[in-house]
């Protein structure tokens, strides 16, 4: 073999395929992550605390832990959901009724939302009241089979689980830290303070 075609000699067919599998031009679709891990970048993107539990005892362990780690042993949590507030029951948490002296917020919600990193929520979780209405610091306990693509998926959930009644107040909470600077799609959002509690249930 001449040493021209051993300096410019193409690139074995192995080879080829290797690189053919590697790159992806850049109006290619990008590949598309599990639903779960694309909920987890994206919520963590908006700002998000996520702790991932395997069983209930760990759920109430992170609990302990953020309370701890806040400083509110001392201060008032609220639960406008009374099965969420049983199921704390061993947490001997200071609960108050009234929402005005509440420091945080525990509740769950309807879905988590993949693509955008949201929390869905409706009357099932806040009543009739407004997002600003609640204390800035907010626990959420949900499960990973509430885990969905989008925000029409999640919709489609509430309308299937709740034919006969469908709830109100149907929002999503997706700014988890201060906005320096708001544009017109965060307009009127409330941001919060917010842990996610995720236990695995699949």
């Amino acid at each position: 073999m001449s040493l021209f075609r051993k300096l410019f000699s193409s690139k074995s067919q192995k080879e080829k395929q290797e690189l053919k599998s590697e790159e992806r031009g850049k109006y290619m679709p990008q590949k598309e992550l599990p639903i779960d891990e694309s909920f987890t970048i994206n919520f963590k993107k908006n700002g998000g605390k996520f702790l991932y539990c395997d069983s209930l005892d760990e759920i109430y362990d992170n609990l302990n832990n953020i309370i701890l780690e806040n400083n509110w042993e001392d201060h008032s949590v609220y639960f406008y959901d009374d099965n969420l507030k049983d199921k704390f029951k061993s947490s001997q948490l200071k609960v108050s009724n009234k929402l005005s002296e509440c420091t945080y917020f525990i509740t769950t919600c309807e879905n988590l939302i993949a693509n955008d990193g949201s929390l869905l929520v409706c009357s099932n979780q806040l009543a009739e009241k407004k997002l600003n209405e609640f204390p800035n610091n907010v626990i959420v306990f949900a499960t990973t089979s509430q885990i969905v693509s989008n925000i029409g998926e999640g919709l489609r959930e509430i309308k299937n689980k709740n034919a006969k009644n469908i709830p109100t107040n149907i929002t999503t909470i997706k700014h988890f830290k201060l906005q320096e600077e708001k544009d017109f799609l965060s307009y009127g959002s409330s941001s919060k303070n917010l842990y996610l509690l995720l236990l695995e249930d699949l």
